[in-house]
């Protein structure tokens, strides 16, 4: 498999020799049930990660002629199309189980948010003044602290999952043609 010149920013161009190069040959399942090779797979993802997102993608695979002309080749946008569909829900369920976690997450930090400043309280009023105010400082800090994780759940860690989950949702529905040449 090789790369082709991208003349259409929106286009993806693959070359192989055989239609088998583009999937995982030890996959037990029919042919459009069958996982992508991985080495296949990021290079479309790759590919499609540099194209403008407001543009529907487009790939274009260059096979020999007696290969566009087999079973295997006219099921092949079926396949692409399971395949990265497939993915996509898959990033969708991670995203929901980080959302999940998250939650979880958030209750425990709240938890001990209340718990440190209710415990700085006391140690205000409860020890010396230059301890009292060193636990009381302490006892604050440690209760954000508890927060970092699913604030930076909240705020950062979904926005990887779902540019993915839009990237493989386009491939999903990417049109896909076959380039016949002459070996």
């Amino acid at each position: 498999m090789s790369g082709q010149p991208n003349t259409d920013s929106s286009s993806i161009e693959l070359r192989i020799t055989e239609i088998s190069q583009l999937f995982h040959t030890l996959d037990p399942f029919p042919f459009r049930d069958k996982d992508l090779d991985k080495d296949a797979e990021e290079f479309i993802v790759g590919w499609a990660r540099e194209t403008p997102t407001d543009r529907p993608l487009r790939i274009v695979v260059h096979l020999p002629e007696a290969q566009a002309r087999t079973a295997s080749a006219t099921m092949l946008p079926e396949a692409l199309s399971r395949y990265f569909g497939y993915r996509a829900q898959v990033a969708s369920r991670d995203l929901a189980e980080l959302f999940r976690i998250g939650r979880r997450t958030l209750l425990i930090g709240l938890a001990v948010l209340c718990f440190s400043t209710i415990a700085a309280q006391f140690a205000v009023h409860l020890t010396p003044d230059p301890l009292g105010s060193l636990a009381q400082e302490s006892l604050t800090i440690f209760g954000w602290v508890a927060n970092w994780r699913p604030l930076e759940t909240f705020l950062y860690d979904w926005l990887p999952i779902v540019r993915r989950r839009d990237l493989l949702r386009r491939l999903a529905a990417a049109r896909v043609d076959l380039q016949p040449y002459n070996t």
